[in-house]
């Protein structure tokens, strides 16, 4: 633990420690009851788990500051349940479990750019872009005639992700893909052939 804070200094996306682990804050209240003392009421994550909790904390209280580290890293390869991420300044090389990754490897390609975030020296969470592009190798054709207003289509992507997409799209095109919430497609960047 790097110190402490005090909850006074509070924001969101601010990470905390309590109980020996990592949290970053969801949403607070500042509360200043009538009767009583003021608190927070506070929505935090856990940076290792993803379960999420809503302590209340008195005001002023001091929470731990977490030795949190984020580094620029590209995504090398993978293998087994771990995926290796090399930093591009002194070429170090580390990985992270399929189970830290969550979400994240459904868009992970080689050397695609992201920021890992390092907890006591250990990597324990990516964050991607906020879209990449992606080729799609598998996609049935449109069929002509099927004019139905946003019909949508399953297509899966070069890194065996599957996201639903417009008609139009045949397999070869180069898709950008939205990696915040859950892989929704976006645009066509670059058509087959």
């Amino acid at each position: 633990m790097a110190g402490f804070i005090d909850t006074s200094e509070f924001h969101n996306n601010m990470k905390i420690e309590i109980d020996g682990e990592p949290f970053v804050i969801v949403e607070f209240q500042h509360v200043k009851p009538g009767k009583g003392s003021a608190f927070v009421r506070t929505k935090i994550r856990s940076l290792l788990s993803g379960r999420v909790l809503q302590p209340t904390l008195k005001s002023g209280e001091k929470v731990g500051k977490p030795d949190i580290e984020e580094k620029d890293m590209q995504y090398l390869y993978v293998q087994g349940d771990d995926y290796y991420f090399m930093d591009k300044r002194d070429f170090e090389q580390t990985f992270i479990s399929e189970k830290a990754l969550g979400d994240a490897k459904n868009f992970l390609k080689e050397n695609i750019d992201a920021t890992i975030l390092f907890w006591n020296g250990k990597a324990i969470a990516v964050t991607l872009p906020n879209s990449v592009d992606l080729k799609v190798v598998k996609c049935d054709p449109g069929v002509r005639g099927d004019t139905v207003s946003g019909a949508l289509k399953p297509a899966t992507l070069e890194t065996g992700f599957e996201v639903y997409v417009p008609l139009f799209i045949n397999e070869g095109d180069v898709l950008k893909i939205d990696t915040r919430d859950g892989g929704k497609y976006l645009t066509r960047v670059a058509t087959a052939g």
